[in-house]
């Protein structure tokens, strides 16, 4: 699956762009708060603006403080899955619960610097698990190809059946990196300049799609 990051779209044309990316599996929307991480970004009104202007799933990354509070307002207004950070929900396992009864799938995002491990039976509560490969908070960055670990411990908890989810990695994603998070076993790319950085966003989409699948 491909996620193409609109945080790499032109934010004055955002109903265009996300149909230039016709073709894709889901729409990843880039929440900041300039709290929990130091950009700003879009909020919750861009959201039902977008949910109107594509058919295209979205899914929205919420680069917040106070989660808890904030991540039904994205469900209700129709994201497809909504992702909260560990490190910043006060009681994940409500926020998930919550985030289903408002009909979303319910995704947990780990930094880079984050361990898995003390947070495996939370995941059992989530349908994504977003492991990012840059340091939240701006686009462009270097793939940290170490967090990979992560993502092998993941993947096999979900062949074996422990977890129940859907792999994303965010960070750093093109035709460099993608066949090496996809050999790490991850089943979905957030993917920012490699996309909208493309003469055709619809065809760079098909090709790192290709590239993953090899």
């Amino acid at each position: 699956m491909i996620a193409p990051s609109i945080l790499s779209a032109d934010f004055a044309r955002l109903g265009e762009e996300a149909n230039a990316v016709a073709g894709a599996d889901w729409l990843h929307v880039d929440v900041m708060d300039a709290h929990f991480v130091p950009n700003l970004t879009l909020g919750l009104p861009v959201v039902q603006a977008l949910r109107k202007a594509t058919d295209i799933p979205l899914d929205c990354h919420l680069m917040i403080d106070d989660p808890d509070r904030w991540a039904i307002g994205y469900a209700e207004a129709g994201a497809y899955n909504v992702t909260v950070h560990v490190e910043a929900a006060r009681d994940p396992i409500k926020i998930a619960k919550d985030l289903r009864a408002a009909g979303a799938k319910a995704g947990l995002s780990v930094k880079p610097g984050t361990p898995l491990e003390p947070y495996l039976d939370v995941l059992k509560h989530y349908d994504t698990l977003l492991v990012m490969s840059v340091e939240p908070g701006f686009g462009g960055q270097s793939f940290m190809s170490e967090v990979l670990d992560k993502v092998r411990t993941a993947r096999r908890l979900v062949d074996t059946g422990h977890l129940t989810l859907v792999v994303e990695i965010d960070g750093g994603i093109n035709d460099d990196t993608i066949e090496q998070a996809a050999d790490a076993g991850v089943d979905c790319f957030v993917a920012g300049s490699a996309v909208y950085g493309a003469k055709d966003p619809a065809e760079a989409v098909r090709k790192l799609r290709a590239k993953a699948a090899r």
